[in-house]
């Protein structure tokens, strides 16, 4: 078939989660299908990432996308005269318009929009199947992260605002397509509850297995680390009560241990933790993370809030790094505590599991051992996306 995929992050290469969930789909796709990608470009997209898609689709669209303060406070005075989702009027661009517009006159079987920031841009294609690909429950997540946020914050009634805006715009806008994907059981409740369809079709996020292979670690000392975008909020958020509440308990038991950071545009508060903190260090966006998993003890994932699936927590298991998450963090998961991972919600009983995982060589092993386990059989994409293949049948039997 002819497939139009819609993304709002160019989906390589897969260095964060939206572009694994993203990158893995399409790799599928590709193996049985021409398709035709559609996606937004940001300044660090660069050309050969671009030529590596090309090698997996029939033609690759970009269409370049910026934000600005300015710009945003614009969208916000737009949500507050016509009561649209502040979120997703960010994401709307005369550019894609246009661009879908010269590609109006092609015929595509299915039209794929992957995130709900490009569901609207898939409407127009009336004589296709369309697929809405939600990487999570927006509504839930930004009425999450609103709660974490003090009164003292702007964007705390922001967020308020919005995600009431955001729960019925899912809703309405599921019930719009032929067919609709969550990553999770739980995602797949709060979207009906949203006003959904109720058939929508659980597909996990999925990653390569061999891809992301098993890491034989050697750790220079006691060293934890975390993976993960620092400017998005729910991370800032995770990190900085981990490193207020929970960190200076682990230091108290295990005077030499060591914290690594990895993610792109950390903001200063973080920054300046490290320089005055000799155990904290604070990378900023790493190409290749292996030399820091590879000296690394096991992975944090402190979240508070959020939504979907953390592709960090999937490779982490396929790559064999024991962790301690939160319940948020690992939720829509397979995983079960003191199985494949450790999960706490509260920072000491969050601190006491990562000495466990410090201090316990034969329990560090087996939920090393576990997790890779639960990698190979429930998230493999060659796996995991195959439901992909009777969401797209109902377009093969027309005739």
């Amino acid at each position: 078939m002819r497939v139009l995929l819609l993304t709002q992050v160019l989906p390589y290469p897969p260095d964060s989660g939206p572009k694994v969930k993203t990158y893995y789909v399409l790799k599928y796709l590709a193996r049985q299908h021409a398709v035709t990608l559609v996606s937004f470009v940001r300044d660090g997209d660069r050309p050969e990432h671009i030529r590596h898609l090309e090698t997996l689709c029939e033609r690759v669209v970009t269409v370049p996308i910026s934000r600005s303060p300015v710009r945003d406070l614009g969208f916000l005075f737009k949500s507050l005269a016509g009561g649209q989702p502040w979120m997703m009027l960010r994401d709307e661009r005369a550019e894609m318009q246009a661009a879908l517009r010269e590609l109006a006159t092609a015929r595509f079987d299915v039209v794929h929009a992957d995130q709900l920031n490009m569901g609207q841009y898939a409407l127009p294609f009336t004589g296709s199947r369309k697929v809405l690909d939600l990487h999570n429950a927006l509504w839930v997540l930004y009425k999450r992260l609103a709660e974490t946020l003090p009164p003292t914050k702007p964007m705390k009634y922001i967020l308020l605002r919005d995600w009431r805006l955001l729960k019925r715009y899912e809703g309405a806008l599921c019930r719009a397509f032929d067919a609709v994907t969550a990553v999770s059981q739980e995602d797949r409740a709060a979207l009906i509850e949203a006003g959904a369809r109720d058939d929508i079709v659980v597909i996990p996020i999925a990653i390569d297995t061999d891809e992301q292979a098993f890491i034989e670690r050697q750790p220079a000392g006691p060293h934890i680390v975390h993976i993960g975008t620092m400017y998005w909020p729910p991370n800032i958020d995770g990190i900085t009560w981990f490193l207020d509440e929970i960190y200076p308990l682990i230091k108290q038991q295990i005077p030499n241990v060591r914290c690594t950071l990895i993610g792109a545009r950390p903001p200063a508060s973080i920054v300046e933790r490290a320089q005055n903190d000799p155990s904290l260090t604070v990378t900023g966006y790493v190409e290749d993370p292996l030399p820091y998993l590879r000296d690394s003890s096991m992975m944090i994932v402190p979240l508070r809030a959020g939504g979907g699936m953390r592709v960090k927590i999937l490779n982490a298991l396929s790559q064999g790094i024991p962790m301690v998450s939160t319940t948020v963090g690992c939720e829509g998961i397979a995983v079960e505590n003191d199985r494949d991972i450790l999960i706490a919600d509260e920072p000491q009983p969050f601190a006491a599991a990562c000495v466990r995982l410090l201090a316990d060589a034969d329990l560090n092993a087996r939920i090393t051992r576990a997790g890779r386990q639960t990698a190979e059989q429930q998230y493999d994409y060659r796996q995991a996306c195959r439901p992909l293949d009777e969401i797209y049948m109902p377009q093969v039997l027309k005739p």
